[in-house]
Order: structure tokens, then sequence, then C-alpha cells
């Protein structure tokens, strides 16, 4: 699937201000990818930090709060973002497409979350990456995996092309990069009505995938008619309709 990236940018500045509400799954991601972070970096001297697509921020002020950095340059797509920020020293802005800008240079760490799915081409981006690190220096980000909602998928077919964590480890010690952790999960959250579901996604910019999908009434109820194949009852009793995530984590290392 070709991304339009001027729509997924215009998706993600819409649902800019409900998205740190509505993106619980990737909140939890951020602070899972933090806690991996500390566990491998330690008291790695990070003065120079590059972070791809901050977006609103969510692992940007976990960043900020818990690692010894002395710089954060940070990346989106859209000078918008910059609203999700108060003034600081530490941050420098470095805005557009991650895969047509040049990266900063002499860089202790490359962070991203949530964001690696959006590129088109992350050979282009894991190069950049390889290019942009100091020696032993670090490239930890979390991406979404195969199964990543994949009830909407099924139902409409409208969705991301999704790398298998094997494929994106290939692709890592490739451009010469060393795995030093690799891991997948699923995250699910569960919904009251399959409107719920759809009114989520639009709240945290995801049907930027959506650009050609447009929903009528008769669509909509089919919708949610052919949603209930999904239905779960849980452990109240009650039933729900749920919506996958399928997050994976790395850290992994510029070899020497």
């Amino acid at each position: 699937m070709k991304i339009d990236k001027s729509q997924v940018a215009q998706r993600f500045a819409k649902a800019g201000a409900s998205y740190t509400q509505h993106a619980v799954v990737q909140k939890k991601i951020c602070q899972h990818l933090l806690q991996l972070m500390q566990q491998y970096l330690g008291d790695t001297q990070l003065n120079r930090v590059f972070e791809i697509g901050c977006g609103s921020g969510n692992l940007s002020h976990l960043m900020l709060q818990s690692l010894p950095l002395q710089q954060l340059i940070l990346n989106d797509l859209y000078p918008e973002v910059q609203q999700h920020f108060s003034h600081q020293e530490k941050i420098v802005w470095h805005v557009g497409d991650a895969e047509k800008i040049e990266f900063p240079t002499n860089l202790d760490l490359v962070a991203s979350s949530s964001v690696l799915q959006w590129l088109a081409d992350l050979d282009v981006i894991f190069k950049k990456c390889d290019v942009a690190l100091d020696d032993g220096s670090y490239f930890c980000f979390s991406t979404f995996g195969q199964h990543n909602l994949k009830q909407i998928k099924t139902l409409t077919g409208q969705g991301l092309n999704y790398l298998s964590m094997q494929a994106i480890q290939e692709k890592l010690i490739t451009h010469g990069f060393e795995v030093l952790y690799l891991s997948e999960t699923m995250e699910t959250l569960y919904f009251e009505h399959p409107k719920l579901v759809l009114q989520h996604l639009k709240a945290t910019g995801v049907t930027a995938t959506a650009a050609k999908h447009r929903w009528t009434k008769q669509s909509l109820q089919q919708f949610y008619l052919d949603y209930q194949q999904f239905l779960e009852t849980n452990s109240s009793a009650q039933q729900c309709y749920p919506l996958s995530y399928h997050p994976i984590y790395c850290i992994a290392r510029r070899k020497p």
C-alpha cells in the first residue's frame, strides 16, 4: 500500500488534541520502550539524541524526564507538533519527512515509537541511522507487526504493509547493527460497540491509512454487522468488541 504522507500529516494533525487522551496502547508502548532503554543503555552518556516522528511527545517527554540526555533533536512531518512542547533548551527541531531529510550526525541514540510502520522504505531509514550514529551508539524503537489492527484489515481491506519481526532483524543486521533485544507482544482494547472502535481510530489518527475509504450509512451498518464475528465475552460476562495491536520492540547498537 502506497502511503500518502500529506494525508498522514493531515490526519495526525487533526487528531493532535485527542491523540494523547485516546492513544492508550501507544502510551503503554512508550513506557515499555523507555524501560528497555534504561535497562540496555544504563548510564551511557547521551549528548545527542534524535527522535524520529515525535508526534505529541509521549516518548519525548519520558526521555527528557528519565534519560541523562544533553540534547534532544525532535523530528516530525509537520511543524504543528511543536505545540505539544514547552520551550526547553535541550530541544532542537528537525521537521520533515524522515525518508527525505538528512539526519543529524554524531548521535548517541536514535529513538522512535509507533512510527516506523508509516515509512515506505525501512532500508533507507536504517542506512541513515547507521550513518548518523557514532560507533557503539544505539537505535531503539517500537513499531507494529503483521497482526496489528487485524479486525479492520479483515473487514475493510485497509491497512499498512507491516513487516515481520524476522524481516526487521534481517534488515538491521544488513545495515551493520547488532540486535541486543527484539520482542513482540499483542495488546487488545475492548469496546462496547464497533462504532466506538472507529471513533478510537479516528481520535488517534490511524484513519490515515484509509485515504480512499469513504463511509456511507450503508457501509457503516455493514461494518457494524460484520464486526459481530469478533464479539467476545469478558471476565464480567459482558459482550465486547476487540481491537488488536501488535507492538514490536527493538534495542540495537551500531557495531563499533
